[in-house]
């Protein structure tokens, strides 16, 4: 693959990477665990579930790894993803995967979508449809789009990475590449989790060809400032503390910001403590299906420590970067309910250009999994008024 090649590309996991992971999964060795003890209250007021207190549970691991050892059918889950099309392309010297599906609308919007971590591009795959065809889907006349899915850098297929530096803005600047690449003068970007912090750099950085931005978090913090609590509603105030106790919750962040490597050796050995690692944020949000397919994914490209690094990068790229103003490219928010909630005073300080802030009292951190009708009716909005 040289230049700006563009090459099709199809899963196909060698069989001796199946048998090799049948064995180490029948041959788990369980961590272990104190007993169960009473709920306790969580932050805002939100409850730890039961058996969670000290992290993700031996209970929740075992079922899930006999379900990958016994029932879960890889060639079958292979074969539904390869109905996508997808293709590989070299960026910046790394080799960057993707799902790309034009839609038949003649005023359709191109579209890029990145996901976040522990996830992969499965995130997207079930609003494919909608998107492209929405006639098809229950919404004739609604704004359709050409679908671009690409696999963060590092992540899945897009990994490992092989030089040091591949931070959201190093990504944000190869997706605007791709989208040139894909022939996409003009297009809009929506990005979750990982995908919410690349997503306005790249707005910015490609404003020139950047229709709009969704997202579904806005990560603006308070920085300390005198008087940035001032005038805050009681909500706001709710939002931030669960907002801090999701922070604490996230152990992954720090641990991944901190020492990459050395929590790989774990993963790259594990196909259980990989699931275990993914599953402190997916929790029962997702289907096992797609649980194990992450899952999957991520043990079989041997990403965890490529993947991991992405969060290294960040940290020291943000710790360096020089101060810049707010972004100015429009941007959306679509907020679900048990997810992090953003401010709107912090928002508008980083963002000097939001146009559409909307909040749902349901769904979660995944909402393109456990509230993917709001998720899609959001974005034709968001992007339909900006066309």
């Amino acid at each position: 693959m040289h230049g700006s090649t563009i090459t099709p590309f199809r899963i196909a996991i060698p069989q001796a990477d199946l048998d090799d992971l049948a064995d180490r999964l029948a041959r788990t060795r369980w961590a272990d665990e104190l007993p169960e003890k009473e709920v306790i209250a969580g932050g805002a007021g939100t409850p730890t579930p039961q058996g969670w207190e000290y992290g993700v549970p031996v209970s929740y691991v075992r079922d899930l790894v006999e379900r990958w050892r016994t029932s879960f059918d890889w060639r079958a889950r292979e074969a539904e993803l390869n109905e996508y099309p997808q293709f590989t392309t070299e960026i910046d010297g790394q080799r960057i995967h993707f799902v790309h599906v034009p839609s038949a609308q003649p005023d359709a919007i191109p579209l890029i979508l990145t996901h976040g971590w522990p996830n992969s591009f499965v995130e997207y795959l079930g609003l494919v449809g909608p998107l492209t065809d929405p006639a098809a889907h229950g919404r004739p006349g609604a704004q359709a789009f050409h679908v671009v899915i690409p696999s963060l850098p590092g992540f899945t297929f897009s990994g490992p990475t092989r030089e040091h530096g591949w931070s959201a803005w190093r990504t944000a600047a190869a997706w605007a590449e791709l989208m040139r690449r894909l022939g996409y003068d003009r297009y809009g970007v929506h990005g979750n989790d990982a995908g919410a912090i690349v997503s306005p750099i790249l707005g910015e950085l490609d404003r020139e060809h950047v229709v709009g931005v969704h997202v579904t978090q806005i990560f603006s913090f308070p920085r300390g400032d005198a008087g940035e609590f001032d005038g805050l509603t009681e909500q706001e105030f709710g939002a931030l503390q669960f907002g801090q106790s999701f922070v604490e919750h996230a152990i992954h962040d720090r641990s991944q910001q901190a020492q990459p490597q050395t929590l790989a050796h774990a993963l790259a050995d594990s196909p259980a403590g990989q699931l275990a690692w993914s599953g402190q944020l997916f929790g029962t949000a997702l289907s096992p299906e797609d649980i194990l397919t992450n899952a999957a994914l991520y043990w079989f490209t041997n990403t965890a420590a490529s993947s991991a690094r992405f969060y290294y990068e960040n940290h020291r790229a943000a710790q360096t970067a020089e101060p810049t103003g707010p972004t100015s490219v429009p941007i959306g928010l679509a907020a679900f309910a048990w997810d992090f909630q953003a401010i709107r005073k912090f928002a508008d300080r980083d963002h000097s250009n939001i146009v559409a802030w909307n909040t749902y009292d349901r769904g979660g951190h995944w909402a393109a999994h456990d509230a993917s009708d709001l998720l899609v009716e959001d974005i034709r909005q968001f992007f339909a008024a900006l066309a």
